[in-house]
């Protein structure tokens, strides 16, 4: 069976599905953000206000967690060519959102990790789960071009705060 994830709805199922403060916080922290242009808008203040390091060391991951990463990275760095020059059409932002939204789907059902490492993820996936609706679902409000830098940003904080020496944040 195929079905769609949509970035609200999988917010709200895990919100459910962890069933505690930081599982309602990450559903809640998907909502859609207030844009601004200001240089620190890249990444959502979620996520940079809260990730933490373990005890002054990177959080450890496991395999699934890396190869969703790694393909979420290699989506966006296959397209930041089109990102950067503003080219991307609407079906390309919408075939990344759909990608982000699966790889995210599936970090939930095989992910295994700690449950501090886990809190910590929650506030990446939720710029994940942002950027993924903002590329999805473009409208005055909320721009597809942002929603890709509010990806990599979320690449950059995984990159920062997780212990996976082959993931390499997208340069740009």
């Amino acid at each position: 069976m195929k079905f769609q994830v949509h970035a609200s709805a999988l917010a709200a199922a895990l919100g459910l599905f962890f069933g505690s403060a930081a599982g309602g916080a990450w559903a809640a922290s998907a909502a859609p953000q207030a844009h601004t242009h200001a240089p620190a808008a890249n990444v959502s203040a979620s996520a940079s206000a809260t990730l933490q390091l373990d005890h002054g060391k990177k959080w450890a991951i496991d395999a699934p967690l890396a190869q969703a990463m790694a393909n979420i990275r290699n989506d966006l760095a296959a397209r930041l060519e089109d990102i950067h020059a503003d080219r991307l059409p609407a079906a390309g932002y919408q075939a990344l959102a759909k990608r982000v939204n699966g790889e995210v789907a599936y970090m939930v059902e095989n992910c295994r990790l700690s449950p501090a490492a886990d809190a910590q993820l929650h506030l990446v996936v939720a710029d994940l789960l942002e950027g993924a609706s903002a590329m999805e679902n473009a409208d005055g409000h909320r721009q597809p071009r942002a929603g890709a830098v509010t990806v990599i940003g979320a690449l950059e904080h995984y990159a920062r705060y997780f212990d996976d020496p082959g993931f390499t944040p997208i340069a740009h």
